[in-house]
């Protein structure tokens, strides 16, 4: 079947950018006088709880705690994620090699490109902004993130809405991850996934993903991915 589409993670798949979520976590908790500083070792545990609001949620739980209440979270959150886009637009970060390449080659080829994605659409617009100088949405023909549906990864809503948008079935479209939550969620969606782990996911477990590879390349829309349920 021919290949028609590509649909990208956004968070440590097209950029490292957790780290910088991290930094925008940390400066906002201390803004606000909340007594939070979350190390590497703790984001590396959070992320596998997918979602801003639901990281902070799963910390107060893991501290014990009954505040910040939920809404004071949501408001937070509010807060955190200006502080990213402000980070993000001072060009502290850059698209992870091969990205720049495989979507130019994807377009020049007429495939269609989108983005499935937790983060919030502020945070992919900031990215759009700071990695291309353009709005997401003229690089992307699809854009389906986290704020638009009930459940997050590994559930696989983003990646279901993301093909409703783009009017294609899951066996003419490829997916690119970087976390096994990911993997779970675009495989439920019934899309074959190429994995590149990033700095905080390479020590997890992708033997359930169709390819693994250190950094996306142009082969990528020569060769045939195989589904794992076909090989």
């Amino acid at each position: 079947m021919t290949l028609k589409a590509l649909i990208f993670d956004v968070d440590g798949t097209l950029a490292e950018t957790e780290e910088v979520h991290r930094q925008a976590f940390n400066e906002t908790f201390a803004e606000a006088g909340l007594d939070w500083s979350w190390s590497r070792d703790d984001y590396a545990w959070l992320l596998k709880t997918t979602g801003g609001k639901e990281r902070m949620k799963a910390y107060r739980a893991h501290l014990g705690l009954s505040r910040p209440s939920d809404a004071e979270i949501a408001a937070l959150h509010k807060v955190k994620t200006a502080r990213y886009a402000e980070i993000i637009a001072r060009g502290e970060i850059a698209l992870r090699p091969g990205v720049a390449e495989l979507i130019a080659a994807a377009r020049a080829k007429g495939l269609k490109l989108a983005v499935a994605t937790t983060t919030n659409r502020p945070n992919v617009d900031a990215l759009a902004q700071a990695c291309w100088g353009r709005h997401a949405e003229e690089v992307f023909d699809v854009i389906a993130a986290g704020d638009e549906v009930d459940r997050k990864k590994p559930a696989p809503d983003v990646f279901t809405l993301a093909l409703m948008r783009l009017s294609l079935p899951a066996h003419e479209c490829l997916a690119f991850e970087d976390s096994r939550n990911g993997v779970f969620s675009a495989q439920a969606a019934g899309l074959r996934v190429v994995v590149t782990p990033s700095a905080y996911t390479g020590c997890e477990d992708f033997s359930m993903a169709e390819k693994i590879m250190p950094a996306l390349d142009l082969s990528l829309l020569e060769e045939k991915v195989p589904s794992r349920t076909s090989a």
